[in-house]
């Protein structure tokens, strides 16, 4: 979460799927300004991660900049630009009757 702040991502919200999905234990949604700054967002999140020993994560989209996907294992981080994160609202998708799971930071 510190790298995503330290690179001004907006509106950062974490999910718990522990329970509800095989495919992480957390997803962090997190938006950016432009399609550079979600770029850069992501380049920053990535070198964090791997400076810190959790290695290479899979990454989609990171060319184009309207939304990258970050999957570090057990945390996928979805980096968008506004528009593109309102027309999927995937927070809705995971936490649709369990309000109580979605932490705002």
């Amino acid at each position: 979460m510190q790298s995503l702040e330290d690179s001004k991502g907006e509106d950062i919200v974490s999910i718990d799927l522990s329970g509800k999905s095989a495919l992480a234990d957390f997803m962090v949604v997190v938006s950016g300004r432009s399609n550079r700054h979600v770029m850069a967002i992501a380049d920053h999140l990535l070198r964090h991660l791997k400076d810190h020993g959790f290695g290479t994560a899979k990454v989609e989209g990171l060319q184009n900049g309207d939304w990258v996907l970050i999957d570090a294992g057990d945390i996928i981080v979805h980096v968008f630009r506004p528009e593109i994160r309102s027309f999927y609202n995937i927070e809705k998708m995971w936490t649709v009757g369990d309000a109580g799971d979605a932490t705002v930071h």
